[in-house]
């Protein structure tokens, strides 16, 4: 069972926590690579779990570091936090003996909570950046991109049908004053999209630009990418996505992971040894949020887990 004081002594809650530890209920020794630390939760609770585990932390969010780096004081000894993209520091591992990772790709809560970080509909700021010092912010994407870019990542990265419309509702606010709040982003959603049950009419639009401004779908490519290169033997690789994009991304990589036979569709026999699986996955469908959870964290509703094991 999870730890009480995980749930006191952090302010987010980390989703599918017990699902995460029994997938790496055989992970004892090596290296446990959490790409997303975010405030620690999932990697307290592993590192309580195995006391041989070593831990290596990465996160762009320098408030994340500082309070994970406290929170995770008593690992102090085997553990280690770095600044950076999950994308640009996993390939650096490749020595490393790791036997599990995890990712989490969502927003935390703090993140979205949080006024001045511009991620909620309700907030006076515009920035959505998961690093503050990063160039790029919702601001610039909202106010300078143009009618065809926005349409784009309305379509690609919204999956938003009345993207053209919603395109041209900002353009036509933004001509009049800039769009200065993600407050006032949120009204002019409002205006163009229909209800959706409890689903604020914002939420496609700002999950585009969020996933514009953070390059998130390159990010998790490029992860999967590093980890097809590297194959680390034995481990266990656990993916949380929280839409459909993200899940696409993991659900068809790990597919092809786990092909034996690689031959067209069109041959007739196969004539490639079907040998080439470099591991297996873990499950057929993801693992999702208990009702116990849901009663807990209403957004982990969205949350699906993947699990993978490259082979010995």
């Amino acid at each position: 069972m999870v730890d009480e004081r995980l749930r006191v002594q952090s302010p987010h809650i980390p989703v599918l926590l017990e699902e995460v530890l029994e997938s790496f209920k055989d992970c004892d020794e090596g290296y446990f690579v959490d790409c997303t630390l975010g405030y620690a939760g999932h990697s307290y609770a592993v590192l309580e779990a195995h006391p041989r585990l070593r831990h290596i932390g990465i996160d762009r969010d320098d408030e994340a570091l500082e309070f994970s780096g406290k929170r995770l004081a008593p690992f102090a000894e085997r553990s280690t936090l770095v600044k950076g993209t999950f994308a640009d520091v996993v390939p650096t591992l490749s020595e490393y003996p790791i036997t599990a990772l995890l990712a989490d790709f969502g927003v935390s809560s703090l993140q979205l909570d949080k006024e001045d970080r511009g991620f909620g509909f309700e907030s006076d700021r515009l920035d959505m950046r998961m690093d503050n010092s990063a160039p790029l912010d919702a601001y610039e994407v909202v106010n300078h991109y143009s009618r065809e870019r926005l349409e784009y990542i309305l379509d690609n990265y919204g999956e938003i049908r009345s993207y053209k419309r919603l395109a041209g509702a900002i353009i036509e606010a933004r001509s009049k004053a800039p769009v200065e709040s993600a407050k006032e982003l949120s009204r002019i959603a409002a205006q163009v999209l229909p209800k959706d049950g409890k689903k604020h009419p914002a939420t496609l639009l700002f999950q585009a630009v969020r996933i514009e401004v953070n390059g998130e779908l390159e990010q998790i490519e490029a992860l999967l990418d590093a980890l097809e290169k590297m194959r680390p033997r034995g481990a266990m690789i656990a993916l949380i996505t929280f839409h459909s994009l993200e899940d696409r991304l993991v659900k068809n990589r790990f597919r092809d992971w786990a092909k034996a036979c690689i031959c067209p569709p069109e041959a007739i026999r196969c004539t490639c040894g079907k040998n080439h699986a470099i591991g297996k996955v873990i499950a057929k469908k993801p693992l999702t949020a208990s009702p116990k959870e849901l009663k807990r964290n209403p957004r982990s509703r969205s949350a699906k887990l993947r699990v993978f094991r490259f082979g010995s």
